[in-house]
């Protein structure tokens, strides 16, 4: 199991298509060439810190089975960072979600960064 912050209209809009494409906030698949995904929950929770805290628009954390996906994972260090994230090298498909959960920063645990 991976997981992936994502903005609930673009969810929405997912579970409309049939897949998901957004890479992250603002940026699409195709632009990024992966979509970013989290390997656990401390790892989704530092990067709602980080990049989310701001958003005010309504979050989901999608749960997602790898073994579901038809894409490569692969786990990669990003620039500035010491630890690796998952990548995923293609679309999500609504089906390799098995569970979707309401998200607020406001709620994640003190966790240290």
């Amino acid at each position: 199991m991976i997981f992936h912050l994502a903005l609930a209209g673009d969810w929405a809009e997912a579970v409309r298509a049939g897949e998901y494409r957004v890479s992250t906030l603002g940026r699409t698949l195709e632009e990024e060439g992966f979509i970013h995904a989290s390997a656990d929950l401390e790892q989704a929770f530092g990067v709602a810190r980080r990049f989310y805290r701001d958003v005010a628009e309504p979050l989901v954390l999608l749960h997602i089975d790898v073994d579901r996906l038809g894409a490569p994972v692969r786990f990669e260090v990003p620039d500035g960072m010491s630890e690796a994230f998952p990548h995923i090298y293609g679309p999500i498909p609504v089906a390799a979600v098995v569970t979707v959960t309401p998200f607020a920063v406001e709620d994640i645990p003190d966790i240290a960064e």
